[in-house]
Order: structure tokens, then C-alpha cells, then sequence
């Protein structure tokens, strides 16, 4: 196993054309979150959110689908995840763990999540680092999820931003 020993990282960028101050809005809004964190045939739901350094997030990520070719995490249809957020800078960085909730031994890590925002021309450059991603993620399902979730968020916060 070429990981043996290392913990993985994976990462994905994007550039929105809106404020960092509508993308950290999208970020701290449960009703937003939930609408744009979800990557492409998933739903979420949001159980608890506290956008503050030490405050949780319980997050629920449903198959809209019944019939999706991954299997979730938590149950066959479901990804459900806690975590506690580590560090919150204002239109810059939000820095969040997520934990599982799942019997599967190779989901049970504790990954990090650094949101960076960094101005980019006419608009904002999103990147995501995920840090110790759990073993039974593949890491093509992840970025392919990443990606998603960041175009979900380009699509929410370009439509805000226009004031649609």
C-alpha cells in the first residue's frame, strides 16, 4: 500500500464569481449549507449548526435517489457526519473536523476540512483540503464529490449575488 502509514489528502478549487463575503454567508447559513454542501443526487440535512471556533455541525446527506450506485457511509442510503469547527476567519477560512457516523472500521478517521477564500479577479477562489480522508472514501468518488459541492456553491452564491 503506497499510503501505509501516511494520512491522505485531498484537495479541490474552484473560482466563483461573487464576494467572499456571499460565499462565507453560504457557509454559515444551515439552510444554505444544506443546499449546497450536498454533491450531485444527494439532499442534506442539518441537525445542529453553530458557525463559531468550538461550535458543532451534525449534518445529514441523503441519496435522492434510491437506486445510486455508492453505498453511504452511515447507512446504504445516507452519509451522516459531526464534527466541531476549529477555526473561523471571516471571508478568508473556515476550518471544521468531520466524524462518521458509521460501523464500517475504514470510515472512522476524523478529517479535516480547510475552506480557503482568496479574492481572484472578479470573483472568489474556493479551495477545500481535506486532511486524513478516511480509507473507505475513493479518492475518485471524493473529488468528484468535491467538485460538485463547489458547483453547487458557485451556482448558489453567483445567483445571490446577482440578486436572484
Amino acid at each position: 500500500m503506497a499510503n501505509a502509514g501516511r494520512e491522505r489528502i485531498d484537495t479541490a478549487s474552484r473560482v466563483i464569481r461573487a464576494s467572499a463575503k456571499t460565499i462565507y454567508e453560504a457557509f454559515t447559513n444551515p439552510d444554505a449549507l444544506a443546499k449546497w454542501l450536498p454533491p450531485q443526487g444527494m439532499r442534506g440535512i442539518v441537525h445542529a449548526f453553530s458557525a463559531r471556533q468550538g461550535g458543532k455541525i451534525h449534518m445529514s446527506l441523503v441519496y435522492v435517489d434510491s437506486n445510486h450506485e455508492l453505498r453511504g457511509k452511515t447507512t446504504d442510503d445516507a452519509d451522516v457526519f459531526r464534527g466541531t469547527f476549529l477555526e473561523i476567519v471571516p471571508q478568508k477560512r473556515i476550518v471544521h473536523t468531520v466524524e462518521f457516523d458509521s460501523e464500517d472500521p475504514t470510515f472512522a478517521s476524523i478529517m479535516k476540512m480547510t475552506w480557503l477564500l482568496k479574492p481572484a479577479g472578479e470573483g472568489t477562489e474556493v479551495t477545500v483540503i481535506c486532511e486524513n480522508v478516511p480509507s473507505g472514501i475513493r479518492k475518485e468518488d471524493h473529488d468528484a464529490g468535491l467538485k460538485s459541492s463547489l458547483a453547487n456553491l458557485a451556482k448558489l452564491a453567483e445567483l445571490q449575488e446577482n440578486g436572484k
